[in-house]
């Protein structure tokens, strides 16, 4: 049975000022966002190579506990004021797969 709502953000920014800027807004939004009951997760990464990206992943409880989130003040906040600092934004949604360990093939 699947369980929690996930999915991947990719930001590439503008350049290393707005890299700056935009891991501000990303704590000061962060401090709201571990307060959310249903966010499991929100892991923020910078590929090793790639200085001007920020990935994010993000489980909820639940699709619910994903739309409270985008609902939340600082979470408002956020999306508001990240696009001054960006190139792109890639959105990937994730489907959890069942238990690997029980399909065929793939104990041990």
């Amino acid at each position: 049975m699947a369980s929690g709502f996930a999915l991947t953000v990719r930001f590439t920014l503008r350049d290393a000022a707005a890299a700056q800027q935009f891991d501000e807004l990303v704590a000061r939004t962060s401090a709201g966002i571990r307060m959310e009951p249903g966010t499991l997760v929100y892991a923020v990464h910078t590929p090793i190579e790639e200085p001007l990206v920020r990935v994010f992943y993000e489980l909820y409880a639940d699709q619910d506990a994903f739309q409270d989130h985008e609902e939340q003040p600082h979470t408002r906040h956020f999306l508001a004021t990240r696009e001054q600092f960006l190139t792109s934004t890639e959105v990937t949604f994730l489907k959890e797969l069942a238990d690997v360990s029980k399909r065929p093939g793939m104990e041990g």
